[in-house]
């Protein structure tokens, strides 16, 4: 047995509508990272200076060196930045999430104060401002647990949301477990939040952004200019803007960085996008925080679907479930269960292109026994009623078991001619069909050769399954 953790599948096409309060088209979120204070530096107990997300775009750490020039720019963020945006952001009233680091927050207590008062949430981005991707699981959750106590003791409250940012690939399930968080944003998978599922206890994911985000200023090929940042805001506005015009709203996401688009050459594009987003109707602008509540509720997590996942079923749950949708032959179920299953097999079509492949690999002579498994239509076993329970609803539905005597005669004529052809009986998708269509398919493919016959009737088995599926799932 093979699974396959990652998820890329998500909502396949057909998000759930959010219901965003006053049937707002688009949710937006501004966060604002507060990492002055929390980057890496030999006067915080790290081993070299800083090198991420700063105007010295490239720049390399420095083992056992102060780097006064990378300090000064994180400085200019707290100094300046913060404030400048503090001011914008209170003027236009519009609500922040902060994402800040424990250790910056501690070292900051004018901006945790200016924060508060502006009824600002303050999630967590952890205990400093570093790499994680190398520390152990065990490193990293103390890491985890010192935020959440120096989070407590800089604001009084504990974070109800997580961003670790340099996170490593064991952080989320980290969080999960340690548990207490209303949401975590370590992922960048969607435009509307999701259950993640974590040890059998669900955890909601609302998505970040790497790219609605100001560090696009501090790295190659990113902004170049104000005017950039806002046309590129302004495209990521509209175009959700529309989508939830036309019934499937979204969200958007904003990154903001002190040091960043705090700086005077960049803040007017910052102000432009405001008063655009403002100029709307129907947009919630709001917390992450608020988010989470309002999905908790309108999206509460669907314990029994979860439980029912293909993917999670053990082999004989995989089988008795699906071990009948290619008549009488539940090997190919069995074959199915053995593949590379994972979150995107959780679904009609998921489990369909599992039996398929397993079914395509088996080769002729399997392939030939499956078509072989089938009854004729309408042929002695429909009339003293021994049909499976799928093919006795499936013929009923193209009225096949109420034929006259002429027509039972023309089935039987058909059947006997096309099992002596092609040494199968003949199979049909018979969804949607009545019977004359039937029998127009029937005299239709007695004219194909061997070859094309024995495609085209794997193919109505394969049609047949994913009715079958769309039946039962």
């Amino acid at each position: 047995m093979i699974r396959y953790i990652r998820d890329m599948a998500g909502y396949r096409g057909q998000p759930p509508h959010p219901n965003w309060p006053n049937g707002a088209h688009i949710a937006v979120q501004f966060v604002l990272n507060y990492e002055e204070g929390g980057e890496n530096c030999l006067l915080h107990g790290d081993t070299h200076s800083e090198a991420f997300l700063s105007e010295i775009v490239g720049a390399q750490p420095w083992d056992n060196q102060r780097h006064w020039n990378m300090e000064s720019i994180y400085e200019y963020g707290a100094r300046a930045g913060f404030w400048r945006l503090h001011d914008l952001f209170l003027d236009a009233d519009i609500p922040l999430t902060i994402y800040g680091v424990a250790t910056a927050l501690a070292r900051n207590p004018d901006q945790v104060l200016a924060m508060q008062q502006a009824g600002w949430e303050i999630a967590s981005h952890g205990y400093k401002w570093i790499e994680y991707k190398d520390f152990s699981i065990e490193e990293e959750r103390a890491h985890i647990e010192a935020a959440i106590e120096l989070h407590y003791q800089v604001t009084g409250e504990k974070p109800r949301g997580w961003y670790t940012g340099r996170c490593s690939v064991n952080t989320v399930s980290l969080i999960s477990q340690i548990g207490g968080f209303e949401y975590i944003s370590d992922s960048y998978a969607d435009d509307l939040p999701y259950w993640h599922v974590e040890d059998n206890k669900p955890q909601l994911i609302i998505p970040y952004t790497l790219d609605a985000n100001d560090m696009r200023f501090a790295a190659p090929q990113g902004f170049n200019s104000g005017d950039q940042f806002y046309s590129y805001l302004k495209d990521s506005f509209d175009a959700l803007y529309s989508e939830g015009m036309a019934g499937a709203p979204k969200m958007l996401t904003v990154g903001l960085h002190c040091r960043l688009v705090g700086r005077p050459g960049r803040i007017q594009a910052l102000r432009r996008f405001l008063d655009y987003v403002q100029s709307h109707e129907k947009v919630w602008v709001t917390r992450r925080l608020d988010i989470a509540r309002h999905w908790q509720q309108a999206h509460p997590f669907d314990a029994k679907a979860h439980a029912n996942r293909p993917s999670a079923m053990n082999r004989q749950e995989f089988i008795t479930a699906f071990g009948g949708i290619f008549e009488d032959s539940a090997w190919v179920a069995e074959d199915a269960f053995a593949l590379e299953l994972g979150p995107a097999h959780d679904s009609a079509e998921g489990v369909h292109s599992a039996l398929c492949r397993a079914f395509r690999a088996a080769g002729y002579e399997k392939q030939l026994a499956v078509l072989r498994a089938h009854p004729d239509l309408a042929g002695k076993l429909a009339q003293q009623g021994k049909l499976t329970k799928s093919s006795t609803q499936e013929q009923a539905s193209a009225g096949l078991d109420n034929l006259n005597a002429q027509e039972i005669a023309k089935f039987t004529e058909l059947n006997t001619a096309y099992i002596e052809k092609f040494g199968h009986p003949f199979i049909i998708a018979v969804k949607g069909l009545n019977k004359q269509e039937i029998l127009h398919a029937f005299q239709t493919r007695l004219e194909h050769n061997l070859d094309a016959e024995f495609a085209e009737a794997c193919n109505q088995v394969q049609k047949i399954a994913i009715l079958r599926l769309r039946d039962k799932l």
